[in-house]
C-alpha cells in the first residue's frame, strides 16, 4: 500500500528517518513497505534492518528524478532487481547521462510512472500506472477506468505533519539556493504525503478494487533481505582458500627471517597462533590483499607506513604491511583480531598524498571496478552550516547570517526572523545534507557492489560507495585504508634529496638502527622537532621536554598522552610526575596497579581503557570493546550505550568499591577513551617519528627543504625556512638559473622554489625551468624575456622577487627595461632568436634600490624576507633582555623578550575564560613558548602576525621554560619606502 515512500536520505527532501518511517509503518499497522529513495539507496541496508525488527516486509525501490520531475519508481522484484536499479542509478552517476524518459526494460523491476503520464496501451508488462488518493476523483473519466487492473495505489510519503512541510519547503529552498518565497510549486512535495492509516486510504479507493488487488500482488511480489551474518570481502586472493592458506603461511615465515632470524621458537609460535585464527575467522585473503598493496607500492619505490591496530600482528610485520614490532612493545594480536570479535578489522595504510592516488588505482585495476569502490561518508546539517543555508533561504543580510552563524545561541536575542530560523534548524540537525569520500576506505568485494548500493563517481574519479562504513560494517565488510599523509611524503622525499646532494643511500625502514642513534636521542632530549611527523607541534615539544624523552617507549607513550582527553583530565600532568617519581604516589585501586603499572596507574591507551573496565568494572571484554568504540565516536544502537555504563556502575557496587574511587575511575575512561589512540597506533606513528628525527640529526638542510615541498607540516612555511637558515643554509631567493618549480638544494646553498611566489602562474614557472633545462641559462634580462615571452606582470612578478638578481642590475632597472624591450620582442619569432644582434642597450638615470625596499617586497610576494632578517625591520634596534636559550637561567625572573609570533593556541579556563598559548621565535630564530592568563589577554590581546615585546615571568615545569605574559605589543615596523 506504501510503494513511494521518502526518508531523510533522499537529501534535502525527505523529512524521516528510517527508523521513523518504520516505526510509523508499526504503529498503523502496515505488514509491508516500499523505501523509495530520490536517486539514491543509500538507505536500503538500515531500512532492512529496521523492518526485520518490526516484522514488516521490506521492499527496495528507486525514485527517478530528472531535477524536480518525477520520471517513474522502480520497485525489485528481489535483491536481483535492486542490483538492476543500483546498477542503472550507477550508469547515470559514471556518465553524467540523463536518466531516461521511459524506463529500460528490466528483468526483475516493476516500474511504475505517475497517473497520467503514459497511455495503458503503452505499458510493458512489468509497468504499471500508480495513482496518488488526490487523483482518485480524475479515475471516473479517464481512460484508465476500464484499466483498472494496470493501476497500483501510490500514496508518496515525505513527512509527518504540516510543521514538517513547511520544514521541507526551507531544505528544497536551500536545494535550489534561492529565496523561501521564490520557491515555486513543482520545486517542493505536496502537503498531502503522509502517511495516513491503512483504512482511509482503502476507503478512498473503495470503488476501484482492482486497483487495490494488484497493489497488494505487487506488495507479494516484491521484497528484499541482506546476509548481516557473513563476510561480504573477496574471498580468496589466488583463487582457493586452501592455496591461500599456504600462501600467507609462506609469506609469514619468509618475513620472519627478514624480521627477527631464523631461530626464534616464540616468534614461531606466536606466529603460528597467528595464522590458525585468521583461517579460522576467513581473513587470509584480506592480509594478502594488504601484502600485495604493500608488495606493488614498494616495487614503485613508494614509501607507506601500515598503522593502527593492525599493528599488534608479528604476521603484518612479518608481511612488511607495518614496521611496528609487537614483541618489543608487548602488543596482543587479540586486541586487532579474536574468535569473540564481531565487527570486522581494519588495516591503517598510510601514503605521500603526491602517490596515493596511484596505489588506489592499481588496486582498482588490479581488482576490478565491479568488486572495489572507495567507501563513502554523509555529512550532516550541524553547527554554522545550518544557519548559514536557512539564513540565505530567509533573505537575512550577510551580516546577520555571520553573526548567528558565529554565536547561534544568540538566536532569542536578534530577532524574530533568527528565532524563526533557530527553531527550523532544530528539526534538520544531524540530518543527511550530502555525500562525500571517506578518507581512505576501500572495499573489496566478492559480489559486485552493486548487489548492496548505487556508486557514485566523485571528481576523484574512483567509484564510490552512496552509503558510509558504519552500513559497510552492518553487511559484513571490512575496509582496507589507503590514506594519505604529508609527513611521509617529506620522508622519502628528504632521503631522495640526500642521494642527490649528497650520494648516500638511506634505508627509511632501518627503524632499529634510528632508535639507537645518539644524534636522534639528543634531538629528543631537546625537543628539536620541527618538522618532524607529529612531535613538532608546541604542546609535543613542551610534553617530550618535561618527559626528557630519548627513546622510543617513551615516545610511544607520549604520541598517545598529548591526546587531548588525557590533558583534559589532569592526567597528562600527573603522568609526568609519575614517570618522574615513580615511588612517590599511590595509585588509586589495586586493580589500576596489577593492570597499569607500565603506565604509572594512568591509562594511556585504548587497550588500558579495556583493561580497566574489564578487570575493574567487571565488563566482559566484548562490552568493554563496544564502550571504547562508541566512546571514540563509532555509531552506536540507541541505548546501547546506557546499558553498557550502568552494568559498569552495577558491578562496582556489587564490588564494594567506594563511590568516589567508582566516580573518579569513570571520569578518566569517560574524559579519556574518546580520544585515545591504541598501543600500536601510537607506535606506528612513534616510528614515523623516529624516521624523521634520523633524517633531520644527520642530514637537517636536505629534511627542512623536503617538508617545505611537502607543505604539510605543524606551522607556517617561513618557520621551516627559518628552521634551514638556523641549521646552516644560504637561503637564496628564487632565481630563474638557479631555482626549480619547489625549493631545491645544492650543497648548503637552497634556492627557493617558484611556488612560493604569490601570483606566479604555475605554467609559467615550469617553462621558465624547461627552457634552462634544454637550451641552458639566461643571459640576462633581455635574453630571458626572448625564450619564455611572460606577461608584463608576470615578469614584474619575477623581478619583484629577486628572481632576476643573477644580472647584478637593480630592480629599478630591469623593470623599466623590462617594460622597454618586451615590446620589442614580443614582435620576434624563434627563428630570429637564432639570429638576433646584441641588443640595445638603453642609457639609464642612476636607480637606486634600498635592502628595505627588497624586504618589503620579499614579505609580499613570499609572506617572509629572505634577504633580511624580520628583525631588521624593526623600528627599534632592541632584540630582548634575553633570547629562548636564556629562558632556564632566569626561571622566576620577569625580563622582556622579542618574538615574532608563529601560532596561537586559544582554550577556555573552568570560569570559561578565554585564555592563550603561543609560541614565537626569537631574534636568532630560537623558538619559545608563552602563556597569557585572561586578565592579560583582556588588556593585551594579539593583534595578529607580526613581532611583539613582551614582560612577563618565566616559569618552568618539569625543565621547560614559558613566559607569562603579563604585559605585550606588537612593535612597528621601518616604513615601507615603497609607498
Amino acid at each position: 500500500m506504501y510503494l513511494n515512500v521518502h526518508s531523510y536520505y533522499s537529501l534535502r527532501y525527505g523529512m524521516l528517518s528510517v527508523e521513523a518511517l518504520v516505526e510509523r509503518a508499526r504503529g498503523l499497522g502496515l505488514t509491508a513497505m516500499a523505501l523509495t529513495d530520490i536517486n539514491t539507496t543509500m538507505g536500503m541496508v538500515e531500512f532492512v534492518k529496521e523492518c526485520r525488527r518490526f516484522g514488516i516486509k521490506p521492499i527496495a525501490g528507486v525514485e527517478f528524478r530528472q531535477g524536480d520531475r518525477l520520471l517513474y519508481v522502480g520497485l525489485a522484484r528481489n535483491n536481483a532487481g535492486f542490483r538492476e536499479l543500483n546498477e542503472m542509478l550507477t550508469r547515470h552517476n559514471v556518465d553524467g547521462t540523463p536518466f531516461p524518459e521511459t524506463a529500460p526494460p528490466f528483468g526483475q523491476v516493476f516500474v511504475v510512472y505517475p497517473f497520467g503520464s503514459r497511455k495503458p496501451a503503452s505499458l510493458r508488462e512489468n509497468e504499471f500506472g500508480g495513482v496518488r488518493l488526490s487523483e482518485v476523483p480524475r479515475l471516473l473519466s479517464s481512460e484508465w477506468r476500464s484499466h483498472e487492473e494496470r493501476l497500483v495505489l501510490m500514496q508518496p510519503v515525505t513527512f509527518a505533519d504540516e510543521t514538517a512541510w513547511y520544514v521541507h519547503k526551507n531544505l528544497r529552498a536551500v536545494d535550489h539556493n534561492i529565496l523561501l518565497s521564490r520557491l515555486e510549486a513543482h520545486q517542493h512535495a505536496a502537503g498531502d504525503e503522509l502517511m495516513l492509516p491503512p483504512d482511509r486510504l482503502r476507503a478512498a479507493f473503495a470503488l476501484y478494487p482492482r486497483l487495490l488487488k494488484t497493489t497488494a500482488w505487487l506488495e507479494q511480489e516484491c521484497g528484499i533481505d541482506f546476509d548481516f551474518s557473513t563476510i561480504k570481502n573477496r574471498k580468496t586472493f589466488t583463487g582457493n582458500i586452501a592455496d591461500d592458506r599456504a600462501l600467507l603461511r609462506k609469506l609469514a615465515f619468509d618475513g620472519m627471517r627478514y624480521r627477527y632470524g631464523l631461530n626464534h621458537a616464540e616468534i614461531r609460535r606466536r606466529i603460528e597462533n597467528e595464522l590458525q585464527i585468521i583461517d579460522s575467522l576467513g581473513f587470509s585473503a584480506y592480509f594478502l590483499i594488504a601484502w600485495d598493496v604493500v608488495r606493488y607500492s614498494m616495487s614503485r619505490g613508494f614509501y607507506h607506513v601500515g598503522r593502527g591496530s593492525g599493528a599488534n600482528s608479528v604476521v603484518a610485520y612479518c608481511l612488511r604491511i607495518t614496521d611496528v614490532d609487537p614483541i618489543e612493545l608487548d602488543l596482543y594480536f587479540e586486541r586487532f583480531l579474536n574468535p569473540k570479535r564481531t565487527s570486522p578489522p581494519d588495516f591503517d595504510i598510510d601514503y605521500s598524498w603526491k602517490e596515493r592516488d596511484e596505489v588506489i588505482d592499481y588496486i582498482f585495476k588490479r581488482y576490478g571496478n565491479k568488486h572495489t569502490a572507495l567507501l563513502g561518508t554523509i555529512s550532516t546539517f550541524r553547527g554554522k552550516s545550518i544557519y548559514r543555508e536557512l539564513g540565505k533561504v530567509h533573505g537575512l543580510p550577510k551580516a546577520e547570517i555571520d553573526e548567528l552563524a558565529n554565536d547561534p545561541n544568540r538566536y532569542y536575542s536578534l530577532n524574530h526572523i533568527t528565532r524563526h530560523i533557530h527553531d527550523i534548524a532544530q528539526h534538520i540537525l544531524d540530518f543527511p545534507n550530502q555525500r562525500s569520500i571517506h578518507a581512505g576506505g576501500i572495499l573489496i568485494a566478492e559480489e559486485p557492489i552493486t548487489n548492496y548500493v548505487a556508486l557514485d563517481l566523485p571528481p576523484k574519479g574512483f567509484l564510490t560507495t552512496q552509503w558510509d562504513m558504519y552500513v559497510s560494517e552492518d553487511l559484513g565488510f571490512e575496509k582496507l585504508d589507503i590514506l594519505s599523509q604529508r609527513g611521509i611524503g617529506h620522508i622519502q622525499e628528504a632521503a631522495s634529496i640526500v642521494l642527490e646532494n649528497r650520494g648516500v643511500r638511506i634505508d627509511v625502514h632501518d627503524v632499529k638502527t634510528f632508535k639507537q642513534d645518539e644524534k636522534v636521542k639528543d634531538l629528543l632530549r631537546r625537543a628539536e622537532t620541527n618538522g618532524c611527523f607529529y612531535i613538532e607541534s608546541p604542546a609535543m615539544r613542551g610534553l617530550l621536554r618535561k618527559l626528557r624523552c630519548d627513546n622510543y617507549l617513551t615516545l610511544v607513550a607520549a604520541s598517545s598522552i598529548i591526546r587531548p582527553g588525557v590533558a583534559k583530565s589532569g592526567m597528562m600532568r600527573e603522568y609526568i610526575h609519575r614517570f618522574h617519581s615513580p615511588n612517590g604516589f599511590k595509585y588509586i585501586h589495586p586493580v589500576m596497579e596489577q593492570q597499569l603499572k607500565e603506565t604509572f596507574g594512568v591509562m594511556v591507551y585504548q587497550e588500558d581503557v579495556l583493561k580497566v573496565c574489564h578487570h575493574f568494572g567487571g565488563l566482559d571484554l566484548a562490552d568493554a570493546d563496544v564502550l571504547r568504540r562508541i566512546m571514540s565516536g563509532k555509531k552506536k544502537k540507541k541505548g546501547e550505550f546506557e546499558a553498557i555504563v550502568g552494568k559498569f556502575f552495577d558491578n562496582c557496587r556489587q564490588r564494594g568499591y567506594p563511590d568516589d574511587v567508582v566516580r573518579e575511575v569513570w571520569r578518566q575512561i569517560e574524559s579519556f577513551a574518546g580520544y585515545s589512540f591504541s598501543k600500536a597506533h601510537s607506535a606506528s606513528y612513534a616510528v614515523e617519528s623516529f624516521q624523521s628525527l634520523y633524517l633531520k640529526a644527520h642530514y637537517p638542510l636536505e629534511f627542512q627543504v623536503a617538508v617545505i615541498n611537502n607543505f604539510g607540516g605543524f606551522y607556517h612555511t617561513w618557520v621551516y625556512f627559518n628552521e634551514a637558515r638556523r641549521q646552516g643554509g644560504q637561503l637564496h631567493l628564487p632565481c630563474v638559473n638557479h631555482s626549480q618549480y619547489l625549493t631545491s638544494i645544492r650543497g648548503n646553498v637552497i634556492y627557493t622554489g617558484f611556488v612560493h611566489v604569490a601570483g606566479l602562474e604555475e605554467q609559467l614557472a615550469h617553462r621558465i625551468v624547461e627552457e634552462r633545462r634544454r637550451y641552458g641559462q639566461y643571459r640576462d634580462l633581455h635574453d630571458f624575456i626572448d625564450r619564455v615571452k611572460p606577461g608584463i606582470e608576470q615578469l614584474v612578478l619575477l623581478i619583484r622577487a629577486g628572481a632576476l638578481s643573477f644580472t647584478t642590475q637593480p630592480k629599478p632597472g630591469l623593470l623599466w627595461e623590462a617594460h622597454l624591450y618586451r615590446k620589442k620582442s614580443q614582435q620576434s619569432d624563434p627563428q630570429t632568436l637564432l639570429f638576433r644582434e646584441e641588443a640595445r642597450r638603453y642609457q639609464l638615470p642612476a636607480l637606486e634600490q634600498q635592502p628595505l625596499d627588497d624586504a618589503y617586497d620579499e614579505l609580499e610576494l613570499l609572506g617572509f624576507p629572505v634577504s633580511m632578517n624580520h628583525f631588521d625591520m624593526l623600528q627599534t634596534a632592541f632584540r630582548g633582555e634575553i633570547h629562548a636559550h636564556d629562558m632556564l637561567r632566569h626561571v622566576g625572573h620577569t625580563v622582556r623578550m622579542l618574538g615574532k609570533l608563529v601560532t596561537t593556541k586559544y582554550v577556555r579556563t573552568v570560569k570559561g575564560e578565554i585564555m592563550q598559548f603561543g609560541t614565537f621565535v626569537d631574534h636568532s630564530g630560537e623558538l619559545f613558548d608563552t602563556v597569557h592568563f585572561p586578565p592579560s589577554l583582556k588588556q593585551y590581546p594579539f593583534q595578529g602576525a607580526g613581532i611583539y615585546l613582551m614582560l612577563g615571568k618565566v616559569v618552568e615545569e618539569f625543565g621547560h621554560p614559558t613566559l607569562e605574559v603579563e604585559k605585550m605589543a606588537r612593535m612597528p615596523m621601518k616604513p615601507d619606502p615603497r609607498a
